[in-house]
């Protein structure tokens, strides 16, 4: 009978900069992606073929194409901001969170149900439980 040898990682940087390292890196590697694409363009290779290749759709070959044909490269860089705002704002899901240890409730559809009667906002149950873990994580 083998043993399993167990390695312990040493924290050499905090979580919350270890998670920005890979948001950067991720966005790097989005537009990594998108030079190989104009790179395929390049030599000679349809937008539908360089499409298929990166394994993106045809349509967004041809808005990737159009992005660096208005601009070059600083087009093609991602842009993660905006986004849909959030039905409930950080604020009010920390009022929330004190609502529910007063009250305390803990079943997800007892917190659907008080989110929609005080916020009226309606969320799937889905959601609820993932509000309901993030409060969990952060305390």
């Amino acid at each position: 009978m083998s043993r399993k040898i167990t390695y312990n990682v040493k924290k050499n940087v905090s979580i919350k900069e270890l998670d920005y390292t890979i948001h950067m890196l991720e966005g790097q590697i989005r537009l990594l992606q998108r030079l190989y694409f104009i790179r395929f363009l390049y030599k000679g290779m349809g937008v539908e073929d360089a499409s298929e290749l990166i394994g993106i759709t045809k349509n967004t070959g041809y808005h990737w194409l159009k992005k660096w044909n208005e601009k070059g490269q600083e087009q093609l860089m991602p842009n993660f901001k905006g986004g849909r705002h959030p039905k409930l704002n950080q604020s009010t899901k920390e009022e929330l969170k004190i609502v529910l240890k007063e009250l305390d409730i803990k079943n997800s559809r007892d917190v659907q149900k008080l989110i929609q009667e005080k916020y009226n906002v309606n969320y799937s149950i889905w959601q609820v439980r993932r509000i309901l873990n993030s409060f969990e994580k952060n305390e």
